[in-house]
């Protein structure tokens, strides 16, 4: 008995994800795509329409995993929310050092900086992802205030901003050969502001 299609479809866009995520959108070939998802040139474009609607679906898959792991990070209920905070840059220190020795760094970053400035349909997708992190990071930065772990005088929404900019910058440090060390002190640094 045949596998459903929406089972094929999911694996089709994960293993898409993976061939966008180490290449990059430009550089991924239709032909790529096609040897990464083990489907045909026509069952590419027949299911996905093409290679712009696939990378958003990859796009959408990456974040939709990414975000929930910032989630199950952030909801921790025996972490203070400065631990919380060092916990998340630990793992984006450990993904760019230990996870992704590769050096493909974060695909929302990485999009970013290749196509946004030039894919309005994409620079919205990363616009929204941005909120939706910012949200859950400004939430736990209002907890640490009235808890008394974090200085309650920082605007929490700019100090959300700043964590975020942090992490862009570390991933992208990682990628232009910034040691492990330097950017654990980056990772410090950033919650002396806090």
């Amino acid at each position: 008995m045949a596998r459903p299609r929406k089972f094929d479809e999911e694996r089709a866009v994960d293993a898409a994800m993976e061939a966008f995520w180490a290449a990059g959108y430009e550089a991924t070939s239709t032909q790529d795509l096609c040897d990464a998802t083990g489907l045909g040139r026509s069952s590419v474009y027949n299911t996905f329409k093409s290679k712009h609607d696939l990378f958003e679906r990859a796009l959408a898959r990456y974040m939709e995993r990414k975000n929930g792991e910032l989630a199950e990070l952030l909801d921790s209920d025996t972490r203070t929310a400065r631990q919380k905070l060092r916990a998340v840059l630990q793992r984006i220190i450990d993904e760019e050092f230990i996870r992704h020795p590769d050096g493909r760094g974060c695909l929302v970053v990485n999009t970013a900086i290749e196509i946004s400035s030039h894919d309005p349909s994409v620079a919205t997708t990363l616009e929204r992802d941005y909120g939706v992190r910012l949200e859950m990071i400004r939430a736990v930065i209002e907890s640490g205030q009235r808890d008394g772990d974090i200085a309650p005088d920082g605007d929490a929404r700019t100090l959300a901003h700043l964590f975020i900019a942090s992490i862009g910058g570390i991933r992208v440090s990682a990628r232009a050969g910034v040691g492990r060390t330097a950017l654990e002190g980056v990772a410090d640094a950033t919650l002396t502001a806090f």
